[in-house]
Parts: structure tokens; sequence; C-alpha cells
């Protein structure tokens, strides 16, 4: 059976991929399973370290059949295999890559004996590095002369989107710069309006909206292999693309289903555009102990502060 476009196919990703014809996509996303123990609706990513990428090699394969010559291809991937995929990407399936970007986020996973997990590695691979789709100018975002300094010399145009390490970005607008490979964009939170809530790795709209519009054009065919909560799909849509993807979830199926149903191309991304220019910064944030004090006051009763010093008011 022929897959039609601007669809979602739920079936296993590599028999999907092996009924589309060769050279037909011109972009790729793919946030795999990274081989964690996760516990997805159907699936659980805990193989043997050899079997994982035994089937890495073959869905990556087909990702890279179906794409065009001059086509792109993103790879979203956790440290434990983000070696061994680039590598296998690079020597075995002749991409080449182009930039390694770190997206960096903030409510990462907290953890007791190590530094908490705040990134993952997002490998920008193509197939012909001298023939490629790369539209700088859909990408750029403020400079730090625009942010921080009001230079009059500033470009208007803005920059283009490092291996560092800031504990509050927004307080620091000019340590991330657009034209580095390290890329901030907060992730989806239980809290956030975008969040789908049923689904629990969901993709910021505005880190695909990047990728989708630097490396395709419109009327391009996007395809994402897990599409998950569907948030490539949906860009994708938003950004007047043409879409495919496939999910082995039943579940997930008909909740992406629905969440492009209530998508018309050219609809706003969810989500932030410039997520260093919306947070608040430190200086204008509250003190734990202030929040904590009026709601004590709210409800009645003595704060520790009561009598030693005036509360601001909020």
């Amino acid at each position: 059976m022929a897959i039609r476009f601007n669809t979602l196919c739920n079936r296993d990703c590599i028999a999907g991929l092996k009924q589309l014809d060769d050279g037909v996509v011109d972009l790729a996303f793919a946030d795999p399973p990274f081989n964690i123990g996760y516990q997805y609706d159907v699936y659980e990513d805990a193989l043997e370290s050899e079997k994982y990428l035994a089937w890495s090699r073959q869905w990556t394969a087909e990702v890279v059949r179906v794409l065009k010559p001059e086509g792109t291809f993103w790879l979203a991937i956790g440290d434990e295999y983000a070696a061994e995929l680039k590598l296998m990407l690079q020597q075995e399936h002749g991409l080449t890559c182009r930039s390694w970007v770190v997206w960096y986020y903030t409510f990462g996973v907290n953890c007791k004996y190590r530094f908490s997990r705040s990134h993952a590695h997002l490998f920008h691979m193509v197939k012909d590095p001298k023939k490629l789709t790369f539209n700088a100018d859909a990408i750029r975002v403020p400079s730090a002369r625009q942010l921080v300094y009001g230079d009059r010399r500033a470009e208007p145009k803005g920059r283009l989107p490092d291996d560092t390490w800031i504990l509050r970005p927004q307080d620091l607008p000019d340590g991330f710069r657009p034209d580095e490979d390290t890329w901030y964009f907060p992730r989806v939170c239980g809290t956030f309006k975008e969040r789908a809530g049923w689904h629990g790795c969901q993709m910021p709209e505005q880190l695909l909206g990047r990728i989708i519009r630097a490396c395709s054009n419109e009327g391009d065919l996007v395809l994402d292999p897990f599409a998950g909560s569907g948030t490539t799909l949906a860009v994708a849509k938003k950004l007047r693309r043409r879409y495919v993807g496939f999910e082995l979830s039943k579940q997930y199926t008909e909740q992406v289903r629905r969440r492009l149903a209530r998508i018309q191309p050219g609809d706003p991304l969810d989500g932030a555009p410039e997520p260093l220019v919306s947070a608040p910064s430190t200086a204008e944030g509250r003190r734990l102990e202030d929040v904590t004090a009026v709601g004590a006051r709210k409800r009645g009763k003595p704060t520790t502060a009561e009598g030693q010093r005036s509360l601001p008011h909020f």
C-alpha cells in the first residue's frame, strides 16, 4: 500500500519507510528512543547495546535511502549513543555532518549523584555538502547589540543561531549567540501551555521551527519516523510543508491526528520565539521566603519576618 503524504501512519517506522520511494524526502528529523529504559506507551527502550545499534543501523539506512540527493537529516540523541550514531551516519551511510548542535534546556531531570542533565545532541547531516538547503535569513535572531547594548550599528536582520556552561541563560543574553552550536530552548514541561499532556518527551515547536525553516522550503516534504507527540508534523503543517510520519503507538497516533486536525497552515508556532527575550531575569524574580510570607499572610498566620521588616509589594 502506497504511503500518502500529509498523514501520520500507525506502524513500525522501518516497515513504513520501506514503502516510500527512493529520494522523495527533503528533510528528515528523528528523535528515536535513546535506549535508556524509558517506558513509552507500547515500547520500552532497553535493548542490549548491539541490538539497539543493529536496529538503529536499519532505520537510519532507510531514512538515508528516502532522502533526496540534496536532502538533510537531523538526528536528536542522548549522550549514551551519540558517538556511535554519528559515526554510523558518516562512515556507513556516507553523510556529512554540517553541525553538531547541543540543545541546552532548563527544567532538566534532577539527579542526586551526578550533574543534572540539561542537554541533548542534534546532528545536522547532509548527503551532499555542496548541494543543500540552508535558509539563513529564516532563522536569524536578535543580536547582543540589539538585546543588551541598544547599538545603532546592530544588523537589523539579527544574527544567525557554545559549548558553554551558563547557570541562568536569560541573565546573559550574549552567552548563547544564534550563530553558535549551543541552542537554548526550555523543555516542554507539565505546566507549559504548549504541553499536550499525553506524551512524556514532547519537543518544543520553536526548536523544530528553526530546523524546518533553515533546512526546507514551503512545499517540501518533511519526514519524522518517530512522530511521538507530533511536534515535527505540526510545525511542518504550520510552516506550509508537506509531511509524513510513523508512530508505533495507536494511542499516540490518534492524539497526534487530533492535534494536526486543529492546525491550519500559517498558524503561529507555540512557545516563545526568543526564550532569552521572553524569560524573566533573576533580578526580577521573587525570593522563596517572600513568597512563603505572603502566602502565610493570606492564610492569616504570622510570619517569621513579622515586625522585623516590611514585605515587598507584589
